[in-house]
């Protein structure tokens, strides 16, 4: 018994970090595309994004009854069972981040104004690789049992939120453009739904930072986020 739950724990480990290294991928393909500065995303990037996308569904699935299964059928002890159902709760966030990262690739080429998206840019590309690097460092986290980056991870959370309301501060000042305002309003509203995709990987990046933290203490701190120091 013991064997076959060792087992079927280290599968469970393998194939997490297989989806989030697909996730982390999805991510980087996101990051390159943003920093071009081009809005129309290449047919052979948009493929393969969705292929991901729909790899990392099934992957969801099966890892997900995975879990489960291992937990009823090997009765794992306390410590075991901790970093099975942190391990459970990231799988979810990264199957969400995935979802937002397909949606984004699709809002860049909904924007109609590209003046709009210009002016706009730096802060979103500031946001993006905020919480990029809030999703690695929260991985980070939970592989290496690191405490500290986890908490980072969390208090950056309120970072990017800021961040977003910066954009809209800035978008509405940018809004006066005369003829071409139904084009810009149209913008303005794609480029908003874009970068709170953009805050919903942040906020999956400190859920799995929160996990992590559950998996080596046994502390679930998921709604007492400003307590940690």
């Amino acid at each position: 018994m013991t064997i076959k739950k060792d087992d079927a724990i280290n599968t469970i480990m393998a194939e997490f970090e297989e989806l989030a290294n697909l996730v982390l991928f999805q991510l980087d393909y996101l990051e390159t595309q943003m920093l071009s500065g081009q809005l129309t995303v290449p047919p052979e990037l948009l493929d393969q994004v969705e292929k991901n996308e729909k790899h990392l569904d099934r992957q969801e699935v099966k890892l997900s009854d995975r879990i489960v299964n291992t937990i009823v059928l090997y009765q794992p002890v306390a410590s075991e069972i901790r970093k099975i159902i942190a391990c459970y709760r990231m799988v979810i966030s990264l199957e969400r981040i995935g979802d937002h990262v397909v949606s984004i690739f699709h809002f860049m080429e909904s924007i109609k104004s590209k003046a709009v998206y210009e002016e706009l840019s730096d802060v979103i590309s500031n946001m993006l690789m905020l919480s990029i690097s809030m999703v690695k460092n929260s991985l980070i986290a939970f592989t290496n049992q690191d405490k500290e980056l986890a908490i980072w991870t969390i208090k950056n959370e309120s970072v990017a939120n800021e961040m977003n309301h910066k954009m809209l501060k800035k978008a509405i000042g940018k809004g006066k453009f005369g003829e071409e305002k139904k084009s810009v309003l149209l913008s303005f509203i794609t480029i908003k739904e874009m970068v709170s995709n953009i805050e919903r990987i942040a906020d999956h990046a400190a859920n799995i930072a929160e996990a992590a933290i559950y998996s080596f203490e046994g502390k679930d701190i998921r709604h007492h986020r400003n307590e940690e120091d």
